[in-house]
């Protein structure tokens, strides 16, 4: 048996922040995963995913310019051409992550961990005991409870895929959905998004949602909504995709399924009980507003494998690693504040939102003055011809902070961040008006928002 002061599972966002941080202060480190090193966003996810973002991007803006003298008609996605250079830039991540870690002084396990004790995991023959042990496993795909479901592909598959059918269906109307469905269409191939609520994007204005949806469907999208898929069978040539509705049962047929119907925290097979730790299937491991398990005080979590109030996020992750070293260092003192996140979905054109929504503000008690409107004829979207944006603000009337800020349009990820950084320092609307900003840019246009 190894003895560690902190044992950590995972080497993602939040799994690095916490044994970067808690090594550099001295402590004896050893991290695992039974996957290459890097986490979900490096390698399956985020990274991955904005180049492919880039391409559509790349592919629309050559499309809506034609009318104004940009002759793109010929722009094309070569998609083995793009997923070299995909690969091209997360290749080197494992291997370098690993090397961070030897050189700082973390010992490096490879397999699946579990529990043996309550401060104790086994790693293939290792067992590695902590004074403390983080859980830091990320996340996967929620388990599909339908019969045919292990013909559906996840995100991550779509991630490799050497080449595109001519037609994709994704089922669930989340991040993974739109993001990948946006991509594709760009790419040249039909696009079926099938999801079982009203309202897409749950997390989002619904007001901008439904620009977004519209601006999905103006690309050839066929967004169905309140659509339950019931079962998935595989035939000679493809496969069908049997679905009820308020108008009764249909089906789709498909080259290609995706699943984007959420994620789950990847720990179900850790031994939890093994040592004493209370978790929740869907959300992770139970933890006080220390990030500290609930009914193990040896434990911590961070990122999506905990239970905490906060949205399942890379920056979120890497934020909760850093206060979890922080207690672990120091004892338990700091508590992660969610206040202003912001949080994108990389469509084209990107929908983006912080803070609170307008029902959340109402059901609250809140006093807010409302701005919203649609900005398609502002300079800021008439100059790269996008004829779907808008925005949503809520500035709280007695004290004129800013309560919340919606935005779907060009850079729209870009310019979240400002309201961001002023819900989470408490700026108000009138500091925001008062600053001077570089003209002509998209952040210039926040002044005529709040």
């Amino acid at each position: 048996m190894a003895k560690y002061d902190v044992v950590v599972i995972g080497t993602g966002s939040a799994a690095s922040a916490v044994s970067m941080r808690c090594r550099k202060a001295g402590k004896q480190v050893a991290v695992t995963d039974s996957r290459p090193f890097g986490g979900t966003c490096a390698l399956r996810g985020c990274d991955p995913k904005k180049v492919l973002v880039g391409a559509a991007e790349v592919i629309d803006w050559s499309r809506r310019k034609q009318e104004h003298g940009i002759h793109g008609e010929d722009a094309r996605i070569d998609w083995p051409r793009l997923m070299q250079f995909k690969h091209s830039l997360i290749e080197d991540v494992p291997r370098h992550r690993e090397e961070n870690f030897s050189k700082s002084g973390i010992a490096t396990f490879h397999g699946r961990a579990h529990f043996v004790a309550l401060a104790a995991i086994q790693v293939g023959n290792d067992v590695l005991e902590g004074a403390n042990v983080v859980v830091a496993a990320g996340s996967r795909p929620a388990d599909l409870t339908i019969p045919g479901a292990e013909y559906a592909v996840t995100s991550e598959q779509f991630l490799e895929l050497e080449t595109l059918p001519k037609r994709i269906l994704f089922i669930g109307g989340g991040y993974i959905s739109f993001e990948f469905a946006h991509v594709a269409a760009r790419a040249g191939v039909g696009v079926t998004i099938l999801h079982r609520g009203q309202r897409p994007l749950e997390r989002f204005d619904p007001d901008l949602v439904d620009r977004l949806v519209g601006r999905t469907r103006d690309l050839g999208v066929d967004v169905q909504l309140g659509t339950d898929v019931i079962s998935i069978n595989q035939g000679p040539t493809g496969f069908s995709v049997r679905v009820r509705s308020e108008s009764g049962e249909r089906e789709f047929t498909t080259d290609l399924i995706v699943h984007g119907a959420g994620r789950v925290p990847e720990i179900d097979d850790l031994h939890l009980a093994e040592a004493g730790i209370e978790w929740d299937p869907q959300r992770g491991v139970k933890v006080n507003k220390y990030l500290q398990s609930v009914s193990n005080p040896a434990v911590y979590a961070a990122g999506d494998a905990a239970a905490s109030p906060g949205p399942p996020l890379t920056p979120v992750a890497t934020y909760e690693g850093k206060i979890v070293a922080e207690n672990l260092l120091q004892g338990n003192h700091q508590k992660p504040s969610y206040e202003g996140v912001p949080s994108v979905v990389f469509t084209v054109p990107p929908l983006a939102s912080v803070g609170l929504q307008e029902q959340a503000a109402r059901h609250l008690g809140l006093q807010f003055r409302l701005n919203q409107g649609d900005t398609s004829s502002w300079y800021s979207s008439r100059r790269v011809a996008e004829r779907f944006s808008g925005f949503k603000v809520l500035v709280e009337e007695l004290t004129g902070r800013l309560l919340g800020a919606h935005l779907l349009g060009p850079d729209a990820g870009e310019t979240i961040n400002l309201f961001a950084l002023a819900i989470r320092k408490g700026l108000t609307a009138r500091e925001l008006k008062d600053n001077v900003f570089a003209y002509p840019t998209l952040g210039s246009d926040v002044v005529y928002m709040v």
